[in-house]
């Protein structure tokens, strides 16, 4: 069964959302060790510009998700477009780490969008032909990707950073303009509440826990300040619980939950984006940092390196669409967890070169497919009717925790573990030299090698979680099997 024309127009404009968001986020990752320097901090502290945006986006995914089952879809959509616009304008006027990280943290609201954008493929493209819209968008979001790495990395170096933010500007615009006039949205709404208890309780307990990743190195980890923190994240994390048990429509659906296939996806999608994060936090380190830290090579070349990664994962999206659909979101969602295990297992031996690191990163691109579409597919057909809203948001509250964990857990090592290296000298008699050497402390290899391992523990827990899930596969007709 052909596409109707509401449903291209629908997987278009996903398109185009999937494609500027990614480009506006992985043309900030060759930036990074840039924006170390301009702001004047260290890794750790820059974890936060990551970290600020997936925390609002976790809130935002799992608030306007269930809103946009009550007040409709296109209007929370076109909502969250404007917000992401507005927070994309003033993105390259930031001249403080607080202001940008400020920044960030509105930025994030415009996640809302990602549950938004697959319920309304849920309600628009027919079923036999759901994995396959879903395989387009899920590859708009690599080839955004391939766009950031490349054109954000040749704008910071010729332009600076700042341009690589003005340059999406036109294009949040464009979003914002089709989405008020394309979208349509007869679907039912239901008659709900927004359980901000919950949302409060999980967000403290999670910020809570970054804090004192983030921190303990500098309070001392046996600290009173750093068992603090972790205790009161402990104790966030048990009312939230509570709340959940309490409230009629909670945060997280702890109902949901207890359908084997939704809390598996919904773990197995945590512990994957961690580990692919892993990667997007380190590489642009190892490759821009002066030798012998880094490679000490150019912030373009260090997009270029990415680049195959993108292109591999929107080359092998059909292939992971297809799969989903003959033999089940299972079998591809650990098709994609293995082949992203190896990709850690090739980093953490096979990196002594700009090219090997290529060939890594393209071996992690290839799996990124199978992932996503598997765990959006396993949970759609899994949820019952009317829930995709909550079912999609409350995945991306998941997948997103597991992503601000990966910078909290990447940049305390990063940070711990340095080397310090000649940048320049200063002309200055000291002790009788004509001249005194200026270091500075980078990241070496034990600290990346720490962190890929922990990726690979993460990897190892996705793959466990993946072979629990019970499989369902799709009939000719569009029917579900199980």
């Amino acid at each position: 069964m052909a596409f109707t024309r509401r449903a291209k127009e629908t997987i278009a404009l996903m398109s185009m959302m999937g494609i500027l968001i990614t480009y506006v986020e992985t043309m900030v990752t060759p930036a990074l060790p840039v924006l170390v320097k301009f702001f004047d901090t260290n890794y750790d502290q820059l974890s936060w510009i990551i970290t600020a945006y997936i925390l609002m986006g976790t809130v935002s995914a799992a608030i306007f998700g269930r809103l946009a089952d009550i007040y409709g879809k296109k209007r929370i959509f076109v909502l969250l477009a404007g917000i992401y616009t507005l927070a994309i304008s003033f993105g390259g006027f930031a001249t403080t780490l607080p202001q940008f990280i400020a920044i960030r943290a509105v930025q994030g609201l415009g996640m809302g969008m990602f549950p938004v954008a697959y319920a309304l493929l849920n309600d628009q493209v027919p079923r036999e032909n759901l994995a396959l819209a879903q395989g387009i968008v899920s590859s708009t979001f690599t080839g955004g990707a391939a766009v950031g790495l490349v054109l954000g990395a040749y704008i910071t170096q010729y332009f600076g950073w700042q341009w690589s933010y003005h340059s999406a500007i036109p294009v949040a615009f464009g979003l914002f303009i089709a989405s008020a006039y394309i979208i349509k949205d007869y679907a039912p709404r239901h008659r709900e509440t927004v359980d901000f208890g919950g949302v409060a309780a999980l967000g403290g307990s999670v910020i809570l826990l970054i804090l004192g990743l983030s921190e303990g190195q500098y309070w001392g980890w046996d600290s009173a300040s750093t068992i603090g923190v972790f205790a009161i994240s402990i104790l966030a994390f048990v009312a939230f619980i509570y709340v959940e048990r309490k409230v009629s429509m909670p945060f997280v659906s702890l109902k949901l939950l207890r359908i084997r296939n939704v809390f598996l996806a919904n773990m197995a999608g945590m512990f994957a984006m961690a580990g692919m994060f892993f990667l997007f936090y380190t590489v642009p380190t190892m490759l821009q940092d002066p030798e012998p830290a880094g490679f000490g090579v150019s912030i373009i070349t260090s997009g270029l390196t990415l680049l195959p990664a993108a292109l591999a994962s929107m080359i092998f999206a059909p292939l992971s669409a297809r799969i989903t659909t003959n033999r089940g979101p299972k079998v591809a969602i650990l098709i994609g967890s293995v082949i992203l295990f190896l990709s850690y297992l090739a980093l953490l031996f096979n990196r002594q070169t700009t090219l090997s690191i290529l060939e890594d990163a393209t071996v992690l691109g290839i799996s990124l497919s199978f992932i996503f579409v598997g765990v959006i597919n396993i949970l759609l057909v899994s949820t019952p009717p009317g829930e995709a809203g909550v079912s999609t948001g409350m995945n991306t509250v998941f997948r997103n925790i597991g992503t601000s964990i990966a910078p909290a857990i990447g940049g305390v090592l990063e940070t711990t573990y340095t080397l310090p290296v000649l940048v320049g000298v200063l002309n200055v008699k000291i002790a009788g030299l004509p001249f005194m050497p200026v270091y500075e402390n980078f990241p070496y290899s034990l600290s990346f090698e720490y962190i890929y391992l922990v990726g690979m523990v993460f990897l190892v827990l996705t793959v466990i979680f993946a072979l629990y899930m019970k499989n369902v596969t799709f009939g000719k007709n569009g029917e579900i099997n199980e």
